[in-house]
């Protein structure tokens, strides 16, 4: 893991995970900027050190100035009731706005993603269109899908890292982790390359917490250059059945500006 110092904007920074990545992002050194739609709300709830972009995510127009000059973006953003505007369309429009640059995206998705009878299937098909803006778009990146926000029992600190999405029970019996160790995770992603273009589940198992994440993330399997989906995913999306306006997406993405 790299101990340089990088400028981080954090995606969804006044939500239960952003909140405590920005604190995260914050203690490691980081220089920490949260893209918010609320000023006032974002200066009770924030730390006083973190650089404020007003900005809403399902505006392109209000994105390039919070994207400026970021060494990685982490993205925890979402939405029960909107997922293709907030949880996918914010994907989207946060990747545009980059317009050349090449940052470390780091994307936080769920574990059972790529679950196709689920009673969650609208929200998860968009999470998962979204993983795969990420993929076209040739930027570094890492995908993490946690288990059960703060369902772990007290002494399950040790995170585990899956891969293959074959958990999907659409319950805790998936696994569970704190809020705590998901924000540990994606921002130790941004500073290790043994993280770039991995894809995994997080959960927790009981034990404690290792100091330094490197070699969970390094003995993963990689995604295969220019696939869509992680690696060990199940093929059961395919492209050709897609929306037209999700595969115009991915065609924009894979596209650089000016061809």
């Amino acid at each position: 893991m790299t101990t340089a110092p990088m400028t981080v904007l954090v995606v969804g920074a006044t939500g239960s995970i952003g909140r405590l990545v920005v604190a995260e992002a914050i203690a490691r050194g980081h220089t920490t900027r949260a893209l918010v739609r609320d000023i006032g709300k974002a200066r009770r709830v924030l730390p006083a050190e973190v650089q404020l972009a007003v900005g809403d995510i399902t505006q392109p127009d209000t994105l390039p100035g919070a994207v400026a000059d970021v060494d990685a973006i982490v993205l925890t953003h979402g939405s029960m009731s909107a997922p293709e505007t907030v949880d996918y369309g914010g994907v989207r429009n946060v990747l545009a706005a980059l317009d050349g640059q090449k940052p470390h995206i780091v994307l936080m998705t769920a574990i059972g993603v790529t679950a196709r009878s689920s009673a969650y299937n609208h929200l998860l098909e968009w999470k998962r269109r979204s993983e795969r803006l990420v993929r076209a778009s040739g930027l570094p990146y890492t995908v993490v899908r946690p288990g059960w926000f703060d369902m772990n029992d007290p002494d399950e600190q040790r995170p585990v890292f899956l891969q293959g999405d074959t958990r999907r029970s659409g319950g805790p019996a998936d696994g569970a982790v704190s809020r705590h160790r998901i924000a540990q995770v994606l921002v130790a992603a941004v500073a290790t390359p043994e993280a770039v273009r991995r894809t995994f589940e997080l959960v927790a198992e009981q034990g404690p917490a290792p100091g330094d994440p490197t070699p969970l993330f390094a003995a993963l399997d990689e995604d295969a250059p220019g696939a869509l989906d992680a690696v060990r995913d199940e093929a059961n999306m395919p492209l050709e059945r897609e929306p037209q306006r999700v595969r115009d997406d991915l065609d924009a993405l894979a596209t650089p500006p000016g061809r």
